[in-house]
């Protein structure tokens, strides 16, 4: 056989978390568990797999078994796994009839040993709603989203610079913090027909609480909403509203810090005998100086090691975290603010701690909600399982993917990385990135992390892009396992250079524009694909073709197989007829969306793209051979 590297992908052996190669989705301790890895025959003779697993940090192997196979061009081999650890991590060793061995992990195959954090993973820590992983995510920056007639009635804040709806975003200081449109609940309220159309399901409000900026991340109290955006009651008739239409609403909170106006550093500030002394870091004794986000006066740091502040704000129904997923507000969760840095701070580490309390304490007053965390670069040490659902992270999806789509003379201020020209990108250094990534989290986080082309901290997509790369990123954004993220605007076409000048005021008047209803209409079509097939939410996913201009992958369940085709030129593919979920098949498959053209016949499946193309064919879902040893729920069968 060819050596590991240069074997085709399309005849690699595959596992994934999918229902397709793991038995449960939500497994519990002493849970026997099968594990399949399915092993295209083009990839060599198989005479032996094994199935590593690593319970208390001791190897342990396991036998796998051959299945019998319901398509000649696949062996599939099936073992079964006691889940002995709240993160069991598994790896297959396969033996070759040339006398070779390779590790199959996460991160893909290898001809030396692997690393236990890139094994595959078995989580039986509590499961995140199931309608996480089939959302389709859309972010508001409240200010700028949309104004309700009521608005009009309320003064601006003192510390505002007030803007007209349609003036340019101010780019300096002070206005990059302080313009003020006014956008507020009810102006969202009045607006959810559009996402309604678009097909989004699941809205991302970024803070509406009190602060002193346009964006609230500095928060002067967490009990009620900014009555600049109509307060509490705005807020539980948004949340009827859009619960009435099947949207979920999540909140976003900022555990790392308040701002300096909140009320528990006002009543700490100089003032070493007040209870709230403890909820955040002094330099001295008078309690004037004191530890802040990056050095920000605003944004004074928590102190995690208070009981109090646990109490007040993440512990137990009484707490901040739990108030808002309660009647009568009912949000669905929470985007945790600066998770990477939340409960961390020199020699102390707690944020294990912050991060599980938040969980209890949602489980506890309404377990159908997600916890979603920030995270800017490697995310997976912190998202195992035990508390974050899914990851908002820019380094396995957004960065790469800008690498790969974006202008190669863009030069900008993308976040988590210093100014500079965004780094070029073949479609390999893009599976390349995305995969390692993506490795080191266990497949249901994968599900709820977010596949966003860019937020409301980053430039947008569109500054950097030719419009024909826009539906292969909105194509690859809703079909790779993760929840899509549209932020507001984008379906408009919208562009801004960095995350302030991103935070543009919705240009509602537009949107019956030629230019402007083709881009709606592009996302809502991507995202009913996305809704449409349950392959592109829960599926798994194999990588059949990468090359540098084209990416070819598969979704597949038992049920459906989703063909999907991303090129940023035009591309010429031929791949194996086998690679089909079922033989027989000859002429020209129906394409469910884009421009690519395929074909079967004796030669193989041929796909062809003459540009920049997202394109998607469904097919028959794949069938797995029987097992003749089936496994009892708990314990392994004898």
């Amino acid at each position: 056989m060819l050596p590991h590297h240069r074997i085709p992908f399309h005849s690699l052996p595959h596992h994934d978390g999918s229902p397709l190669y793991v038995s449960s989705q939500e497994p519990a301790l002493g849970d026997a568990i099968t594990v399949r890895v399915r092993i295209p025959r083009a990839f060599g003779e198989v005479t032996m797999v094994r199935v590593r697993s690593n319970p208390d940090q001791e190897p342990r192997f396991q036998d796998a078994r051959p299945l019998g196979s319901a398509a000649e061009a696949d062996a599939w081999w099936a073992a079964d796994l006691v889940v002995e650890n709240p993160v069991h991590g598994y790896r297959f060793l396969l033996s070759l009839a040339d006398g070779s061995h390779r590790w199959l992990n996460a991160s893909g195959l290898h001809d030396i040993e692997t690393l236990d954090s890139e094994d595959f993973k078995l989580v039986a820590h509590p499961a995140p709603p199931a309608w996480a992983a089939t959302s389709v995510m859309y972010q508001v920056f409240p200010d700028r989203f949309a104004r309700s007639t009521a608005a009009d009635e309320r003064q601006a804040p003192d510390w505002a610079l007030p803007a007209e709806w349609q003036d340019a975003v101010d780019q300096l200081p002070p206005g990059r913090s302080h313009q003020f449109y006014g956008g507020d609940l009810d102006g969202i309220t009045e607006h959810l027909d559009h996402l309604e159309q678009l097909g989004v399901t699941l809205l991302y409000l970024t803070p509406v609480f009190p602060g002193r900026s346009n964006h609230r991340y500095d928060a002067a109290g967490f009990t009620a909403v900014d009555p600049l955006l109509g307060g509490d009651p705005a807020l539980i008739r948004l949340v009827e509203a859009a619960h009435a239409r099947g949207f979920k609403v999540i909140g976003d909170l900022t555990a790392n810090h308040s701002g300096d106006g909140h009320e528990w550093f006002r009543a700490a500030h100089l003032t070493p005998e007040a209870p709230e002394s403890a909820f955040y870091y002094w330099l001295d004794p008078e309690q004037r100086d004191y530890m802040s986000w990056l050095g920000v006066p605003e944004l004074p740091k928590f102190n995690w090691n208070s009981a109090e502040l646990r109490r007040r704000f993440i512990d137990g129904p009484d707490s901040v975290v739990a108030q808002w997923l309660m009647p009568p507000f009912n949000m669905d969760g929470w985007r945790i603010d600066v998770a990477n840095m939340t409960g961390r701070l020199g020699a102390e580490d707690l944020n294990a701690e912050v991060r599980q309390a938040i969980r209890r304490t949602m489980i506890e007053v309404n377990p159908d909600t997600i916890l979603l965390g920030e995270f800017t670069n490697d995310a997976s040490a912190d998202f195992q399982g035990d508390a974050w659902h899914g990851a908002m992270t820019y380094a396995n999806f957004t960065r790469p993917l800008w690498s790969w789509l974006c202008r190669p003379d863009a030069v900008t201020s993308f976040f988590g990385l210093p100014l500079g020209t965004i780094p070029t990108h073949t479609g390999e250094q893009f599976h390349r990135a995305h995969t390692r990534f993506a490795a080191g989290f266990p497949w249901r986080t994968r599900l709820a992390t977010m596949n966003a082309l860019d937020t409301h901290d980053t430039a947008r997509f569109r500054t950097h892009a030719d419009a024909a790369a826009v539906p292969v990123a909105v194509g690859l954004s809703m079909t790779l396992p993760g929840i899509p993220v549209v932020f507001a605007g984008d379906e408009f076409g919208l562009v801004g250079v960095d995350g302030e000048h991103s935070r543009t005021p919705m240009p509602w008047g537009s949107a019956a524009e030629p230019d402007v209803a083709a881009t709606i209409d592009l996302y809502a079509s991507l995202i009913g694909l996305r809704r449409a097939h349950e392959a592109l939410s829960t599926g798994g996913l194999r990588w059949l073709h990468v090359a540098d201009d084209v990416l070819v992958y598969v979704r597949e369940t038992e049920q459906e197989t989703v063909l999907l085709l991303a090129a940023r030129a035009a591309a010429d593919v031929t791949l194996p007829g086998w690679v089909l979920p079922v033989g027989g098949l000859t002429g020209e498959l129906a394409g469910e969306v884009g421009t690519a053209v395929g074909t079967v016949s004796d030669d193989g499946l041929r796909l062809v793209a003459t540009g920049a193309s997202f394109t998607a064919w469904v097919l028959p879902g794949v069938t797995i051979g029987p097992d003749a040893r089936p496994v009892s729920p708990r314990g392994l069968a004898r």
